[in-house]
């Protein structure tokens, strides 16, 4: 399966489950999983004042997490502008949004590749700007310091139980090392494949899903990988008190599909078939070239227009691994439709970009609103948030236009509880 740093890197399936899953964790304050009950509520009394929050990443070392954490530092220091993050323009204003000056970051990763190298190399591909990993190195050395080793690596013995408490432990003690009042744990990692019907371990990402609520963090899953989504963590998600946004980021293709789709439906124009191809390198390409994991990434694309035209159109997408392209990739589409009096149409188009700058801003954004949410109270799945995700927690509408209706409304929310 694939694992931890987002596009690179994968690790074994991890060994065998010996107990039921809880919130509950050994050396953690309380027994109900909730966030006043859990380790990190000794942090938060004494982080009030500061409002400093943890960003916490799954796949810390990846592309997205190195651009979102130089990208952040960049922002903070006025060297950039906050191109891309919604929370920056006006109707967040006086949400009580946490300040990008007080987010703290580390993350879990099953690589050891220093963050100010990543970033040297996300420059050399034209993802960063000349200079930035320069000029923000000493965050991006601070963030790398909290960086802990994932898992579960070759030969790895530990129990689905042993992993989640090792990955909680690493929660809370940086939650007390830097008087975080919260931390949002966000999986940014590659895509693994869905777990079989056969398979009687979890995957890695609901090992770190799970570490999460046991910590009392709010969650968030930028990938199509499993993460909450997963039997063995209902209960626990239903009784943890705690916000979690969804799965999969809208990033680029779908973005794109959630604003034309709707398109069709309201002029009357119905829709034959829908065709849509990837090209992409990196880590990304070549994690997706595993048949199993582009299925679960494909889901959720072809998810979008089911939901919007109530049946999904004839037609598949195709990801293909083209590793001379880097971190950039190309998305086209192919869409049959029929005018008045059955004339046949075709719209294509194309998108040409760089996943882990469109992902960057949007996990930034999703950290200062989960986080808000979490200090205002505000508990379970937030369809609110659906405007970032393929495949939103809660249910939602699939046009984007909606979506962000709904998230100002929410941010109106947060601005009357602040």
């Amino acid at each position: 399966m694939t694992a931890h740093a987002d596009r690179e890197g994968r690790t074994d399936a991890p060994g065998r489950t010996d107990a039921p899953l809880t919130a509950e964790a050994p050396g953690l304050a309380g027994t109900t999983g909730r966030p006043e009950a859990t380790g990190l509520a000794g942090a938060a009394d004494r982080a009030q004042v500061a409002g400093r929050t943890g960003v916490w990443f799954i796949g810390a070392r990846g592309s997205v997490a190195t651009t979102a954490t130089a990208g952040c530092a960049a922002i903070a220091a006025g060297l950039h502008p906050p191109t891309g993050m919604v929370t920056e323009t006006p109707p967040f204003a006086g949400s009580g949004l946490p300040a990008l000056t007080d987010l703290v970051f580390g993350g879990h990763d099953t690589l050891d590749c220093p963050l100010s190298k990543r970033a040297e190399a996300l420059a050399d591909g034209g993802v960063l700007p000349h200079g930035l990993p320069s000029a923000v190195r000493a965050e991006l050395d601070a963030a790398d310091a909290e960086i802990r080793p994932g898992g579960p690596l070759p030969g790895d013995t530990r129990t689905d139980q042993e992993l989640i408490a090792a990955f909680a432990a690493d929660l809370t003690d940086f939650a007390h090392r830097h008087d975080l009042a919260r931390i949002v744990v966000i999986n940014v990692a590659s895509t693994e494949p869905a777990p079989g019907p056969g398979d009687t371990r979890l995957p890695a990402s609901s090992l770190y899903a799970a570490a999460a609520l046991r910590a009392g963090c709010s969650y968030a899953n930028f990938t199509p990988s499993t993460g909450l989504r997963t039997p063995a963590l209902t209960d626990t998600v239903a009784s943890s008190g705690l916000p979690h946004a969804g799965r999969d980021g809208k990033t680029g293709q779908t973005l794109l599909r959630s604003v034309l789709a709707p398109m069709f439906l309201q002029r009357a124009l119905a829709v034959r078939a829908w065709s849509g191809s990837n090209l992409l390198g990196g880590g990304d390409g070549a994690a997706l070239a595993d048949p199993a994991a582009a299925a679960a990434k494909n889901a959720g694309k072809e998810r979008v227009l089911a939901d919007t035209f109530g049946t999904a159109p004839e037609g598949e997408v195709h990801i293909d691994d083209v590793p001379a392209m880097g971190d950039w990739k190309t998305a086209w589409d192919h869409i049959a439709f029929d005018g008045f009096l059955g004339s046949r149409m075709i719209l294509q188009t194309i998108w040409q970009g760089c996943d882990s700058a469109l992902a960057a801003p949007l996990v930034l954004d999703l950290a200062r609103l989960l986080a808000r949410a979490h200090e205002a109270g505000i508990s379970g799945p937030l369809p609110e948030l659906g405007f970032y995700f393929k495949d939103p927690d809660g249910g939602t509408s699939a046009a984007l236009a909606e979506q962000y209706a709904t998230l100002l409304s929410f941010a109106e929310r947060l601005r009357d509880q602040a």
